[in-house]
């Protein structure tokens, strides 16, 4: 063996033992990388489940479709929550506070939402179409147009989630507690028109209509237990759109029949309270007519009983006496007087007036 060869042998295990702490070196590095991207992806899958419930919602944590929690603690008030990322866990949000509104689908004509927005609507045909048309039938056999709209929110969550609505990654849809109310409103509608007589509906009596369509709903919606709260009820109603002419005509008749009995209601009033008011003012007058008449001879009756007695005393004294008062009472304003005083002999005195003869005329030219 060389001495070039002695010497090489020694250098091999120096070789493979660089190698083995490279690949060391490299899984050691890997190792870490892998742990910190390990515990990265914990945080990131914890702060994930991280959750925010709004003042107006209850939440639910669905854990492979089992809810989490017994009775009122299932439900979760506002604030800040955590659940497991889906699809172990499932975040079902309920808007307890928001109003809801949903629209009956029976008794009204064909129309669309755009229509509904532009407020327009389809021409009539010449008559109404059962199978497009919707209506209902009054007490008194008529048929007219006429839809609810209800307004509602949920007041029980629980009951609102597992028995009428349902909930699909992350979002709640409040399809089964709308077609429950719907279905209440539609089946309140039909009932409530055969019980009232069409000009009820349309003129007459269509606040008390309205109410009972929606006493209706709100029965239905107790009974069935939906979870809801009625808040609204909006009925609209209106005739058939190929009569419309006809019943504008009768509405302007009834109109004008309102007004005359209101015009001679108003001049009943009128003439009743003028007549009042003079029957008033007679009898006023002659209460005061009475008033002063009483008096009068109240004060006649008190001054002929203060002298009833100087009368009974010595009645041709008093009669002079009031004859002399009464003369000079008479006499007062006259200037020239002439007192007759009584004969001796009792007879009467002769006064004899000598009075001059008018002088005579002149006789003018013109009267010769």
């Amino acid at each position: 063996m060389s001495e070039h060869d002695h010497h090489d042998h020694p250098h091999a295990p120096e070789t493979q033992d660089a190698g083995s702490q490279a690949l060391a070196e490299a899984l050691r590095s890997s190792f870490v990388i892998v742990k910190f991207a390990m515990v990265a992806l914990v945080f990131v899958i914890l702060g994930a489940g991280f959750f925010t419930v709004g003042p107006q919602e209850k939440a639910v944590i669905l854990r492979f479709g089992k809810p989490q929690g017994e009775g009122q603690k299932m439900l979760l008030g506002a604030g800040l929550h955590w659940s497991l990322p889906y699809p172990i866990d499932e975040v079902v949000r309920i808007p307890i506070t928001e109003i809801q509104q949903v629209r009956s689908t029976v008794g009204w004509y064909a129309t669309t939402p755009e229509m509904e927005l532009a407020g327009t609507e389809p021409p009539a045909g010449p008559s109404l179409n059962p199978q497009i048309d919707g209506y209902v039938i009054t007490a008194d056999r008529n048929i007219i147009h006429s839809r609810a709209t209800i307004s509602y929110h949920i007041d029980d969550p629980r009951t609102a989630i597992f028995n009428f609505a349902s909930g699909t990654n992350h979002q709640f849809n409040l399809a089964g507690i709308s077609n429950a109310v719907q279905n209440a409103a539609n089946n309140a509608l039909i009932l409530t028109a055969a019980r009232f007589n069409v000009d009820d509906i349309l003129t007459g009596n269509f606040a008390g209509f309205q109410d009972a369509v929606g006493q209706r709903v709100t029965e239905l919606v107790e009974r069935e237990h939906l979870g809801v709260s009625i808040d609204q009820c909006a009925v609209e109603s209106r005739a058939p759109r190929q009569l419309k002419d006809v019943f504008a005509m009768v509405t302007t008749a009834r109109q004008n029949h309102d007004k005359l009995i209101n015009d001679a209601l108003s001049e009943e009033n009128r003439i009743l309270s003028q007549a009042g008011a003079r029957a008033s003012s007679i009898t006023n007058i002659a209460e005061s007519d009475r008033t002063r008449f009483v008096t009068a001879v109240e004060s006649d009756a008190e001054a002929f009983t203060k002298l009833l007695p100087k009368y009974e005393r010595n009645p041709n004294l008093f009669a002079q006496l009031e004859l002399s008062k009464a003369m000079a009472q008479v006499l007062t304003n006259v200037q020239d007087k002439i007192f007759l005083p009584q004969r001796a002999d009792g007879k009467p005195r002769e006064l004899r007036l000598m009075l001059n003869r008018e002088p005579p005329q002149p006789k003018s030219a013109a009267n010769p």
